[in-house]
């Protein structure tokens, strides 16, 4: 019979097949990272430069007004995007796990809206927030034709339909994420509930949730870079409309960089982008590592 071939089992094959992978990971993007912070300390315009005019790229971002308009709306859409999201999947999650019939067909239906590109839900919900078209215009034909849902074209309001859209996309990811958790509970939890009387919805508040503590944070995380990097739904629905009412700091990266010719105020905004990052997320790691290693050292 002919010998099988041997599979190497030496570390450094291993090692030699990651080369790729790791050359990637330092000329890609760590490569781009300290190039873009390199190009924010020069004068460059649509080519870059050598020239070193130290912070003043970062100067004109805080001096703008459009950057100022910019950070609200990423601010004010951030939080109202999480805590919703947080909210509605928890509940959905909830829900899912009473063993509710057909529940296949509704984790389906809950988390489908995921599977969509940003720009397609943007262009899905431009229409139904469309005054002349959508929501507003249907409910008028309906008999209530004092009825008014005209936010999309609000300034004051306009961010708020962004949020909604969003919203309707990413709760079935968060509810996927806990649901995932809540199956993981130990069935002997509920019954020593159910043997003290204890109700079930403060099994789940104090009790389930807790536990979850790791999994919520996992989609905390998640949501926060989704925040970040917001882009799509944004040109999709409003074009960063009206006005700058509903922009954002990628759509102003995106238009100074290839809409104005000036990479040094665009890698200016990428870099303070990436230092919000990691001044939330780095903390949130360092807390999940902490409590990992507290936990392995009481067992």
């Amino acid at each position: 019979m002919p010998s099988r071939p041997r599979v190497a089992s030496r570390p450094g094959v291993a090692s030699l097949a990651l080369l790729p992978m790791v050359a990637t990971v330092l000329v890609v993007y760590l490569g781009s990272m300290l190039w873009t912070l390199a190009v924010s300390f020069t004068s460059s315009r649509t080519f870059p430069a050598a020239d070193f005019v130290g912070l003043a790229q970062y100067q004109r971002l805080f001096d703008n007004e459009r950057w100022s308009q910019a950070l609200h709306n990423l601010a004010l859409y951030g939080v109202l995007f999480i805590v919703a999201c947080l909210l509605i999947g928890t509940l959905l999650a909830i829900f899912m796990d009473q063993k509710v019939r057909a529940e296949g067909v509704l984790r389906t239906i809950f988390l489908y809206p995921y599977a969509m590109s940003f720009v397609a839900t943007g262009l899905v919900w431009q229409w139904v927030m469309n005054p002349e078209v959508g929501l507003q215009q249907a409910v008028r034909q309906l008999g209530f034709a004092s009825f008014s849902f005209d936010w999309i074209v609000d300034p004051d309001r306009v961010i708020y339909t962004i949020v909604i859209a969003a919203v309707w996309q990413a709760s079935g990811l968060v509810m996927a994420l806990v649901l995932a958790g809540l199956r993981g509970v130990d069935e002997e939890l509920w019954k020593a509930a159910r043997i003290e009387g204890i109700p079930r919805w403060r099994v789940y508040l104090q009790i389930v949730l807790p536990m979850l503590g790791p999994t919520l944070l996992t989609t905390f995380v998640l949501l926060f870079a989704g925040v970040v990097k917001v882009f799509d739904s944004v040109v999709a629905m409003t074009q960063g409309g009206p006005g700058t009412a509903s922009d954002v700091p990628a759509k102003f990266i995106m238009d100074h960089l290839f809409g104005r010719a000036n990479i040094a105020l665009a890698s200016a905004g990428s870099v303070l982008l990436l230092c919000s990052v990691v001044a939330i997320v780095a903390p949130v790691l360092y807390a999940r590592g902490s409590a990992k290693r507290r936990t392995g050292a009481t067992r």
